[in-house]
């Protein structure tokens, strides 16, 4: 753990390619490189809130780069790698840890209540200490082993990590009964105080430690002040503000629906609306055409009708002439028969008259002689 500490103090301070020969080449990072830390993208990382504390997580073996975590912001991938669900998730079960502590507290305080006194076989500053370096040992041994683990896991030997990892449960086992321990002692240690002083005690709602009611002012600072409590503060803030983020964001989102399927609607309704215009001005057209069409009929019936009065008129009149005529033609046949059959009688008169002429005067000669 040591280690890695002075590690990430040197890439801090020198640069991640600090071991890194003048002639190799530079290794350019991206946010989403698997040794970047992707709680650190999102808010920050949980394992550097609580350093020397009881509820100590351990060094984080992930990159902090704040050039990185703009990169991530700016990126349009942003809130859709999952990584804030892994982050909610991860606080989410420390908050619920948070709140098991809390309420063992209180089933505690009012045992003791109960009881009407301490019990007395709480351990000793030394052993406290003992398990503190138990419980370094042990989570400096875990990494190590999770770490053989990831290698074994990368060459295939699937066997020897899961070996590896039941060895890793029962350490932890046996770090979290450590870690217990202390907490009990801690506990009965601050309730023997408690209990001298005839004080009352309570539980803090944001990290579940012990507090004397009414302790001096300077006290109630430096708890507030504290790593652990700040921690697990600023754990439920990023908790709420993602959470409030995402309700803001799910209500725009609603709201934008919401608007675009109004304005759908209305695109609708006026598409309608346009639809039952147009219709309106082709049935008006329509209608239009019809009467139009029925004034050019009426106007060519009357047409028609004129037309056929007026042949009509001219036929009459033209038979009219043609009677005219045909009687004029008569007329002239008849005169002109009259007139052959008159002629031919006056020529037949005269002849008559000549022959009786002619026979008189032969009569006479003939008399003469």
């Amino acid at each position: 753990m040591a280690a890695l500490a002075a590690a990430a103090l040197l890439d801090e301070l020198m640069g991640r390619d600090r071991n890194l020969a003048p002639t190799e080449k530079k290794r350019e990072l991206r946010w989403d490189d698997a040794q970047v830390c992707k709680h650190y993208l999102v808010k920050f990382c949980p394992n550097e809130l609580f350093i020397n504390t009881r509820a100590d997580l351990g060094p984080c073996d992930k990159l902090h780069d704040e050039t990185l975590k703009r990169e991530y912001e700016k990126s349009s991938s942003y809130q859709k790698m999952g990584y804030e669900d892994d982050f909610l998730k991860f606080c989410q079960g420390m908050m619920s840890d948070v709140d098991r502590r809390i309420r063992r507290g209180r089933q505690r305080l009012s045992l003791g209540g109960q009881e009407g006194g301490v019990n007395n076989s709480s351990a000793t500053p030394a052993q406290v200490q003992n398990n503190e370096d138990q419980i370094k040992i042990l989570t400096e041994r875990i990494n190590g082993l999770l770490g053989q683990v990831e290698t074994l896991g990368c060459d295939g030997k699937v066997e020897e990590a899961q070996g590896i990892m039941k060895l890793c449960d029962q350490l932890k086992e046996e770090r979290e009964g450590l870690r217990r321990t202390n907490e009990n002692s801690h506990w009965m240690q601050t309730a023997e105080i408690a209990a001298a002083q005839e004080k009352q005690m309570e539980v803090c709602e944001v990290c579940g430690a012990f507090l004397i009611v009414g302790d001096a002012q300077q006290r109630v600072d430096d708890h507030l002040m504290g790593k652990q409590h700040v921690g697990f503060a600023k754990i439920k803030i990023a908790y709420e503000e993602i959470q409030e983020k995402r309700q803001k964001e799910k209500e725009e989102r609603d709201k934008l629906r919401e608007k675009e399927r109004e304005e759908r609607l209305n695109k609708r309704k006026e598409a309608d609306k346009q639809k039952e215009e147009i219709d309106d001005r082709r049935k008006k057209r329509g209608d239009d055409r019809r009467k139009d069409r029925d004034r050019r009929r009426s106007r060519s019936r009357s047409r028609d009708k004129r037309r056929s009065k007026s042949r009509d008129r001219k036929r009459s009149r033209s038979h009219s002439r043609d009677r005219k005529n045909s009687h004029s033609r008569a007329r002239q046949e008849v005169s002109r028969g009259h007139s052959r059959f008159y002629g031919r009688d006056r020529r037949r008169s005269r002849s008559h008259s000549r022959g009786r002429q002619d026979h008189k005067k032969s009569q006479i000669g003939r008399a003469h002689v």
